[in-house]
């Protein structure tokens, strides 16, 4: 950050100042002196100029008034930024609540408690409470609307100071010999606070301010100090939370006499004088430290007392109660930003969140990308890449990091494009204080070493400077140096990682590279220079202390802005050693003559090694070769400086909504020599603007002349001008207009390169030349105008050229998806695969089937028609277009897709298509799934696949199996020997137990008997179950006890039902002996045959007689007797007769 006095306002009859505070929110001043002095003021921008805005603007007080109703000295005051109250206190104990009512302040509520003085007043952080402590011990605590709340009498205490913490939970009372203590809101003591800082100090100290950041404004970082305690003493020490342990401890110095937190809690400012070095005067000084208690600025404020200090709402400003004035000094924060590719990078906290929002703002098409990153250290950017430090995520792999002893690495460099998307990453352990980048190495430093890291992205180089860094990648792409080594190049692949943590004397403070040159600054002023791939320690310099670093465009000059905000150059060229290639010695170097004060930011220009702007509190300064010109108000940080102009940004304007950028904070500014070579062109002439340019020759005002003599159509100046601007294009404009006749034809395409197209297209209808007119049109993709020229010209236009038109305002309607229109356009233009396209997208489906049938055959759109009919689900569509192009698979595939598969074993018959097995067994195992065995066997049947067809009803209908196998017989392949056994158990199965129901036991348990021959096909539990009840039913108990014995013998049987079956067996046979009450005769006649005897299908009986009725179908036979009872097979259901 910078500081510098701006502004002071003295107060009347030279009353001294006791106190000064600045509301946060509606931007009122107050402040408060002897002899019951109160005044209120406001600064306000007044200026009609866009480009002044910020701390360039003019400010004015628009509100100074004095506020009367203290008589002794005003000692207190305080803001109620949420209810626009003002809280005074004097030195009699009066304590007064003004209110703002129609643009002026007034008296709201008076108290006086007459028994002290009060020392300071507190509100809580929504605005409800207000604290106020007295110096006897007295506390009170009262809500916004006066009432009392609770009291309290801290006897034998001396207070000076209160702070509520920012949940309002905490109150922190400062005692006047030191003390803190911590009471709850409700006034119950809790704990002393813990002081560090004082250790070495005897006796009483008194504080000089507490002030606890509310967290309004975000944290720089999670888990962020935010309480600070200064003693009078300038030891000053800066807190978590109230009761941290480690707290940051700061000795400034100097005699304190007041402390504030700015808007965001990220700068700490310290009022207070300082003893000057060998004098015994002291001098005014704000001193600036960080959270982490590292310091940024010192102020030196004129005056004999300082009193009090105030930061403005934004962290801009800042006030100082100084005597009997405020001075007011402008701050120039060090914002985490950068500028790349068009592309302004710019991070900014939210309350609601611990991490940094990052915004890719693209100021060309106004676009912005967000980014979230924690504990966000740096932005620095470079060509089109920008690159994020921060501390490393310990949640994330850390797969890249390289880390001695095994631990993970604490920091992490992020390579993005200009739209913030990670491009490469790496990890490292040294601490990337300050970062810069070229474009093929980003370069970390720590206070102790530098880390070279040759990133991947390399596309926008010539083959020259890939081969130079390339010769680098055998060192490998990261390298660290310590600060204090001398590298030589010789045999250097970088050093050990560990040797960068070694603690140097005179640490670094600044750095800054191009391709080939590093520069690094030292605090004690010395400059390193250090060639660059190949990291060779060239020459040290010695200047002030550097806190900003850069080089020209050709490394020839190095621009240092020291810790004062002084701005010198060094001529790092002019003097280069020959003889000592190490650089072991000091040298002074080529300090030019140019001094510059209070410059907080600057930049070379890109193009001329000469040029450069710089910043000078709120004025931009362009100097070449060390000349200035005139300055530029302005407060904006320098983004670019190109082709002679200067890019500005207004960081202050955006980061006051930062989610919301707008254009008008982004400011373009022409430096003088093209502007006076514009007003040379407008009003002297070409030829005297030549002479100009030719002694301040610039790509750009060449340029600039080739266009103004291209206007007068000067043809020989204009060539001449684009050939020392190297504009190739330009060159060859000019040779064409050279060959044109026509004078109005000139103008006409002269008129059209500087983009004034209706201009030149009045010119062309004028010169009747209606075809350049519609050219032109058709290069800009006017359409629209194109088809008006068309259609209002005389004569016969072209049709080809009509339908072009057409079909392109239908992309144009297309692009944006209004298809409705888009076809209107496209029907004119007969283009039909857009108009395909549109009706899909317009789920005009009927309009699409037309479009088909409307389509010639074998035409190359109807399989993209059958595309579309096919994802919508309408099949017999798609088919029609398939078939229309002679796509037979496509048609299939497509009811296949849609579950059509009848259709689509249709169309594979119809076609004679050799993939319809596959097909068939496809749709087979589909139907599988689902269960639907019956209707796989129907379509292998239909499609006289019946040996399929026979396969599956195997498994399931052993009958219809059997009768399928039949029909393979004249194919010769008769695989399925046995089809009819299936069929056979079954038939007998059911058989037996019609037997039973019907009351003939006998033949029921011979059907039964019979069925021990299908123990393959049906379980043997149910088999001999049946047998058991059967041969029980017919009283033939030896054959149901043989039944048991072999249920019991089964070993699919489980214990528990095997151990029913025994029960019950032991329940039967202790009624029955376990024998046959009759003779089989069917097992004696059985038992005497060689052969096995057939049995009935109608009664399930042995067949004994020769005389039988044999089916023709299933061969299977029947008795005589039996069979006459039926008109159809029993087993195959086919005729009898």
């Amino acid at each position: 950050m910078f500081i510098y006095l701006s502004k002071k306002i003295a107060i009347p009859n030279g009353i001294h100042l006791k106190c000064v505070s600045w509301n946060k929110d509606q931007g009122f001043i107050a402040c408060g002196g002897d002899d019951g002095l109160l005044k209120v003021l406001k600064l306000e921008t007044q200026t009609d100029d866009t480009k002044l805005k910020g701390l360039a603007a003019p400010s004015n007080l628009s509100m100074n008034q004095t506020l009367g109703g203290h008589s002794g000295a005003v000692q207190v005051v305080t803001w109620n930024e949420q209810y626009e109250k003002l809280t005074t206190s004097d030195q009699n104990g009066l304590i007064i609540v003004w209110m703002l009512y129609k643009g002026a302040w007034y008296e709201e509520m008076i108290n006086n408690r007459n028994k002290s003085v009060v020392r300071s007043m507190s509100w809580n952080a929504d605005g409800q409470k207000i604290c106020i402590v007295y110096e006897d011990g007295a506390v009170i605590v009262g809500s916004v609307d006066g009432n009392r709340i609770w009291g309290k009498e801290l006897k034998g205490n001396q207070l000076a100071h209160v702070a509520w913490s920012p949940d309002s939970k905490v109150l922190l009372f400062g005692m006047a010999n030191g003390e803190v203590q911590i009471f709850d809101n409700h006034g119950n003591f809790i704990m002393k606070l813990a002081i560090s800082c004082l250790t070495n100090v005897t006796g009483a100290v008194r504080i000089a301010g507490i002030h606890w950041y509310t967290g309004t404004g975000g944290y720089v970082e999670p888990d962020c100090p935010c309480l600070a305690i200064c003693f009078q003493n300038g030891r000053c020490q800066i807190m978590r939370y109230e009761t941290d342990e480690n707290p940051l401890c700061i000795d400034t110095m100097m005699n304190v006499v007041s402390i504030q937190w700015n808007h965001c809690g990220s700068v700490l400012a310290v009022a207070g004088s300082l003893r000057a070095l060998n004098s015994d005067v002291e001098i005014n000084v704000v001193q600036f430290y960080t959270p982490f208690g590292e310091h940024l600025r010192t102020l030196k404020v004129p005056g004999k007392e300082m009193t009090g200090v105030a930061w403005e709402g934004g962290g801009l400003r800042i006030s100082l109660a100084v005597d009997s004035y405020i001075y007011f000094a402008n701050i120039r924060p060090d914002y985490k930003w950068g500028y790349c590719c068009s592309t302004v990078v710019y991070a900014f906290t939210k309350p609601e969140r611990q991490d940094y929002c990052v915004i890719f703002w693209d100021t060309k098409n106004n676009e912005k990308f967000v980014k979230y990153v924690k504990s966000l250290m740096s932005i620095t950017t470079s060509g089109d890449f920008c690159t994020l430090a921060s501390k490393a995520d310990d949640t994330q792999p850390q797969g890249n990091a390289e880390s001695e002893a095994g631990s993970h690495a604490k920091y992490v460099l992020i390579l993005c494009n200009s739209i913030g998307t990670p491009l490469d990453s790496k990890y490292i352990d040294i601490c990337p204080l300050f970062v810069t980048m070229t474009r093929t190495h980003v370069i970390a430093a720590s206070k102790e070493a530098l880390y070279l890291w040759q990133y991947r992205v390399a596309n926008k180089l010539t083959a020259l400077e890939i081969n130079q860094v390339t010769r680098t990648k055998k060192e490998g792409r990261e390298r660290v140096y310590h600060i204090d080594s001398s590298p030589t190049g010789v045999n250097d692949n970088g050093e050990d990682f560990a040797k960068a943590f070694t603690a140097t004397r005179d640490p670094i403070c600044s750095i800054t590279a191009t391709d080939n040159t590093l520069i690094v600054g030292r605090e004690s002023g010395i400059i390193h220079r250090y060639s660059l791939p190949n990291v060779i320690l060239i020459q040290k310099y010695q200047m002030n202390r550097a806190h900003h670093l850069s080089l020209n465009c050709n490394s020839s000059r190095l621009a240092v802005i020291d810790i004062s905000g002084v701005l010198t150059l060094l001529d790092v060229e002019a003097h280069a050693p020959s003889g000592d290639a190490a650089g072991s010695q000091v040298s002074l170097g080529s300090p030019s003559k140019l001094e510059r004060k209070d410059v907080w930011d600057m930049k070379w220009a890109k193009d001329n090694p000469d040029l450069f702007a710089m910043m000078e509190k709120t004025r931009m300064y362009v100097f070449r070769n060390l000349d200035p010109e005139e300055p530029i108000q302005t407060s904006g940080y320098i983004c670019s400086f190109e082709d002679l102009e200067i890019k500005s940004v207004l960081l202050d304007e955006i980061m006051k909504d930062p989610e919301k950028p707008n254009k008008d904070n982004l400011i373009n500014f022409e430096i003088r020599s093209l502007r006076d070579s514009r007003a040379l062109i407008e009003k002297v002439g070409i030829a005297d603007a030549s002479q100009f340019i030719e002694d301040n020759p610039h790509p750009r005002l060449w340029r600039l002349l080739a266009e103004a003599a291209l206007q007068q159509l000067d043809l020989k100046t204009a060539e001449q001008a684009f050939v020392r601007c190297k504009d190739n294009q330009g060159i060859e404009f000019v040779k064409r207009l050279g060959n044109l006749q026509s004078e109005p034809m000139k103008q006409a395409e002269v008129a059209a390169y500087f983009s004034r197209f209706e201009e030149a297209e009045r010119m062309y209808l004028d010169m009747d030349r209606r075809d350049l007119a519609i050219s032109l049109r058709m290069k800009l993709g006017d359409w629209f105008r194109v088809l008006q020229l068309l259609k209002t010209g005389s004569g016969d236009c072209d049709d080809a050229l009509l339908e072009q038109a057409y079909n392109a305002i239908g992309d144009y309607f297309a692009d944006r998806q209004k298809w409705v229109n888009a076809v209107q356009y496209y029907l004119q233009g007969r283009h039909q695969e857009k108009l395909a396209e549109c009706y899909y997208m317009l789920e005009d489906y009927d309009n699409l089937e037309k479009l088909t049938n409307s389509l010639p055959e074998n035409h190359k759109l109807l399989p993209d028609i059958g595309q579309m009919f096919t994802t919508v689900g309408m099949c017999e569509q798609a088919v029609n277009a398939y078939l229309k192009c002679n796509q037979a698979k496509a048609a299939v595939d497509s009811c296949v897709h849609l579950n059509q598969w009848n259709k689509a074993v249709e169309l594979a018959r119809t076609h004679n298509m050799k993939e319809i097995k596959p097909l068939l067994s496809k749709y087979a195992s589909h139907l599988l799934e689902k269960n639907k065995i019956l209707e796989a066997v129907e379509l292998y049947q239909k499609a006289h696949h019946f040996l399929d067809a026979a396969k599956l009803m195997f498994k399931a209908t052993f009958a219809l199996a059997g009768l399928l196998e039949e029909d393979t017989t004249s194919s010769g392949n008769r695989i399925l020997e046995n089809a009819w056994r299936g069929a056979e158990a079954y038939h007998f199965f059911l058989l037996a137990q019609r037997h039973l129901y019907e009351g003939y036991t006998e033949n029921a348990m011979h059907t039964a008997l019979h069925l021990r021959e299908y123990e393959d096909i049906i379980p043997a539990v149910e088999i001999y179950s049946l047998l058991a009840v059967c041969s029980s039913a017919s009283r033939a108990f030896g054959t149901c006890s043989q039944a048991f014995i072999k249920l019991e013998a089964l070993e699919s049987v489980d214990p528990e039902q095997r151990l029913l079956y025994e029960d019950l067996a032991l329940e039967i046979f202790t009624k029955h002996a376990p024998k046959d009450s009759r003779v089989l005769q069917l097992n004696a006649a059985s038992e005497g045959t060689a052969e096995k005897l057939p049995t009935c299908i109608v009664s399930g009986l042995p067949i004994r007689d020769y005389h039988l009725w044999m089916c023709n179908v299933c061969k299977h036979c029947a008795q005589s007797n039996e069979i006459s009872k039926y008109n159809y097979c029993p087993l195959c259901h086919s005729s009898v007769g």
